[in-house]
């Protein structure tokens, strides 16, 4: 039975993945009980922001960000954004060894980003400036700054702006780790709302993920209008990079790959205290 609130605000990035996945919620496919759902959509870094004040009832976040505010939010076991031997790209207009990177200026895409998180792991030494994801192409294009890390359909992108791949993030942990997926993006709940509520909205998220999944075309068809100019193959292709299995559910290797990303943060002293990620249940 759902809690005496009837209505919820989901906050999600404005991408191509976060639409195809929430298509249902937001095309009214599914039986919600009752239970409206309000759909906002933010950059990461401003969700990240929000959830750290408790804004939003579901939202978005960076995993980068889930230390901050575990006290207030549980994560939700279904929604998640993870790369099989893929991710965040550092790029650049020339070649850069790992050692000269540190020594030129990096755009990234937000301190509280996943993406930032791991690039500090491969290389803690960095002198950084902060812009929006979707301006950072354009800077290194344009000689603004030295490189970029780059998330979201830039990855498939760069490459068509003459850019080079310095290192890709995914590729890296995926050697490091022995083949775990990369825990980039996940979504969220306010304990608050009481177990009822939780597990009613939990499910409806998962039930979501499901319904795009099976109704692929029109979901599809949906999510091509938050693609930001990419063809039908590179949006179909950068849904399935982000929207799978492991989107409907972490499985055990998306719950240990958390695990060890936020152990190798604590270790290396990017996030102070050692986290053991709480799930909600539906």
């Amino acid at each position: 039975m759902v809690t005496a609130l009837k209505e919820i605000t989901v906050a999600h990035s404005p991408d191509s993945d976060d639409a195809f996945m929430f298509y249902a919620l937001a095309a009214n496919k599914l039986d919600t009980k009752g239970l409206k759902v309000n759909q906002v959509l933010k950059d990461i870094q401003s969700l990240n922001m929000d959830a750290m004040q408790g804004v939003f009832e579901v939202s978005a976040i960076s995993f980068a960000c889930y230390p901050q505010v575990a006290d207030r939010y549980a994560l939700m076991p279904c929604g998640a954004s993870m790369g099989l031997n893929y991710g965040p790209m550092v790029v650049a207009n020339a070649a850069l060894s790992r050692e000269q990177l540190s020594q030129v200026k990096l755009a990234i895409p937000g301190a509280m980003t996943t993406a930032y998180l791991v690039l500090r792991l491969w290389q803690p030494h960095l002198d950084v400036v902060e812009m929006p994801f979707d301006q950072i192409l354009d800077a290194v294009r344009d000689g603004r700054v030295d490189a970029g890390l780059i998330i979201h359909e830039g990855q498939l992108t760069y490459s068509e702006m003459g850019l080079v791949k310095v290192v890709d993030l995914g590729q890296w942990w995926y050697d490091l780790t022995g083949g775990l997926p990369l825990p980039l993006g996940g979504n969220i709940i306010r304990k608050d709302l009481g177990p009822d509520l939780i597990r009613h909205a939990t499910q409806l998220l998962q039930d979501s993920i499901r319904y795009s999944l099976h109704h692929r075309k029109e979901a599809l068809e949906y999510a091509m209008q938050f693609a930001r100019e990419l063809k039908r193959e590179q949006a179909d292709k950068f849904v399935g990079m982000y929207v799978n299995d492991l989107t409907v559910d972490y499985g055990d290797s998306g719950r240990t790959a958390l695990r060890r990303l936020f152990d190798m943060a604590f270790e290396n002293g990017i996030i102070a205290r050692r986290i053991e990620p709480e799930f909600s249940t539906m």
